[in-house]
């Protein structure tokens, strides 16, 4: 039993990980997994941390998270805005911060010439999709 239940996680574990590149469906943003872990003390939890890779000008649909969200803006510059607040300018070092009832507007490359690439870790519902695209 305890064999079958370590390759039933890994198959969540790579399906998570496929779902996660597939989430934005642009050649020009690139999302990798590079961690998801269960929190024991919060029965239902996890959290959950991306790197996401903006081309020079690209932009996200507008979507929501329904999860708590952390940005931190590794390298270049990135406008975020969510619906109700001003769109903010970020660069390399700062911090932004999504509620799950946010409606995420704005997320995109502030530059038209240079890459950006910010991580995000969320806490969010067990096996549930963290990007929900909206119309």
């Amino acid at each position: 039993m305890p064999k079958l239940r370590k390759i039933v996680s890994l198959l969540c574990l790579a399906c998570a990980a496929l779902a996660t590149q597939q989430a934005v469906a642009s050649p020009d943003i690139a999302v990798a997994t590079l961690m998801t872990q269960a929190l024991e003390n919060i029965p239902g939890k996890e959290a959950l941390m991306i790197t996401v890779d903006y081309a020079p000008g690209a932009s996200d649909p507008v979507h929501r998270h329904d999860a708590h969200a952390f940005v931190y803006v590794l390298e270049g510059s990135i406008v975020m805005g969510v619906k109700g607040g001003k769109e903010v300018a970020l660069t390399e070092g700062q911090t932004f911060y999504e509620a799950p009832s946010d409606v995420h507007l704005v997320g995109r490359n502030a530059s038209a010439t240079r890459p950006a690439k910010f991580v995000v870790w969320m806490v969010k519902d067990k096996d549930v999709p963290f990007f929900t695209p909206l119309q």
